[in-house]
């Protein structure tokens, strides 16, 4: 496994759209365009629902491990006015809409959410429902910070529909701690999880990072020892990325000798999967783990694992909005993503002008291309159809496969691609092999990180 870990251990995308950022067609998109996939992909099921991303960015410190945009600031009297500004640019797009659209899937994103008060998150979930119809069977989830979630903030959202959260741990060993700036007691996540269960959450949920700055084996093993103690119902267990190149001098506190090797890396990730089945946890699509109680893991079963901008998710809408400074909307034949200047955004939002900067839309080989890395990173298998095959030179991803069929990576049977056992720690590797836009044009700089 050493051998193959160094092999595919390169620079590649995580798959959360197809194409990736990097590779959208700029110049072919505009906010005419985008305005039209929304409409054509609502109208043509609007009983399906929606689902709404709403990214908060304050944060009070900075988590130097983090990937995500953000603003630094301890100051809380920008909570409404930013809430005043999401609800705007909701209103911009029910408008667009022509109708108050049903609500399935909602999530509270950051930055740290918890930043944010109690009162100010519910009035933000008030105002949403006030233009949107809350599905029966919606799924309302947000990230807490276990330093600042309050047993009030739990049940604030509880009150107003929510039933899942996710805690980021990262870490609980103090030097790994110290080294991303997150010192973060046990105590804290022990608190904020019984929290949730006693007030009625079904779904709690913990993120648990490896191959971080100065973390071994016996970091891992700790985490996920304590972790287990706690019993959440589902774990986020994922590859620290390392691109210091896009996120700024957050990422520049540390340097690239004091992070583990890419076999050190793997070896946490093999041993961290073994302990997490032994604790009844189920494998779900690269990197997550859920009992066998909980949505994600019972979508997997039924074959309605989807990957979005939000990750892995157990409902799938065609029509996703982000919201707030940042947000990628995703209409299915599109994706947009808003400006991210918070001056900007709340100036756009007021002038009445949805605030995106840049999308693609995509065409019929972006879609088929799409709907088959898809298929490998939610459920580890993709069969294409005749019709596809006149589109899309499926010869040539086969032969692209060839040297990961050798290596035991997949298996390929005419139009049907398995991904092994052996083979689902290096899905993204699989995945690139279909990314017909990545291999036209391989970067010229490293735009991603590693993939093991």
């Amino acid at each position: 496994m050493c051998g193959l870990v160094q092999k595919y251990n390169v620079p590649g995308p995580r798959y959360t759209s197809y194409p990736t950022v990097p590779y959208w067609d700029l110049e072919n998109f505009s906010g005419k365009s985008w305005k039209s996939t929304v409409l054509k992909t609502f109208q043509a099921n609007p009983k399906e629902g929606i689902s709404l991303y709403i990214h908060l960015p304050f944060c009070e410190s900075m988590c130097t491990f983090c990937g995500c945009h953000k603003r630094i600031t301890k100051r809380h009297d920008l909570e409404a006015p930013y809430i005043n500004s999401v609800l705007k640019e909701w209103k911009l797009y029910v408008d667009l809409l022509g109708t108050k659209p049903v609500i399935k899937e909602l999530h509270l994103g950051g930055g740290t959410p918890t930043f944010f008060s109690p009162e100010h998150l519910q009035l933000l979930i008030e105002g949403i429902l006030l233009h949107g119809k809350k599905a029966e069977d919606a799924q309302f989830s947000f990230e807490g910070h276990p330093n600042n979630t309050t047993k009030a903030h739990l049940q604030a959202l509880f009150d107003v529909g929510f039933r899942r959260v996710c805690f980021g741990v990262q870490d609980y060993n103090m030097t790994v701690q110290r080294a991303i700036n997150r010192i973060q007691p046990f105590e804290n996540a022990k608190n904020v999880t019984e929290w949730a269960k006693e007030i009625g959450y079904t779904s709690v949920g913990h993120d648990i990072i490896y191959g971080l700055p100065f973390q071994d084996c016996c970091h891992v093993e700790e985490t996920l020892k304590k972790t287990n103690a706690l019993r959440p119902d589902r774990i986020a267990f994922y590859s620290y990325a390392h691109v210091p190149w896009l996120k700024g001098n957050g990422q520049r506190g540390y340097k690239e000798a004091d992070l583990p090797s890419s076999v050190e890396k793997k070896a946490q990730y093999e041993m961290g999967k073994r302990m997490l089945r032994d604790y009844g946890y189920n494998d779900v699509g690269m990197d997550h783990f859920a009992l066998p109680t909980d949505d994600l893991y019972i979508a997997l079963t039924r074959g309605t694992l989807h990957r979005n901008f939000m990750g892995y998710t157990a409902s799938k809408t065609q029509l996703m909005i982000g919201l707030g400074v940042s947000s990628i909307s995703d209409s299915w034949y599109g994706f947009a993503q808003n400006v991210k200047s918070l001056e900007e955004y709340e100036h756009l939002v007021s002038d009445g002008v949805i605030p995106i900067f840049r999308g693609h839309i995509l065409n019929e080989e972006d879609e088929i291309i799409r709907r088959h890395i898809l298929n490998l990173m939610c459920r580890f298998q993709t069969t294409w159809k005749k019709r596809e095959a006149q589109v899309v030179d499926f010869q040539a991803i086969i032969q692209n496969l060839s040297e990961m069929k050798s290596d035991g990576l997949v298996e390929i049977d005419g139009n049907q691609i398995y991904v092994t056992e052996k083979g689902r720690p290096f899905v993204r590797n699989i995945s690139m092999a279909f990314d017909l836009k990545l291999l036209r044009k391989k970067p010229e700089t490293r735009i991603f990180s590693m993939t093991v």
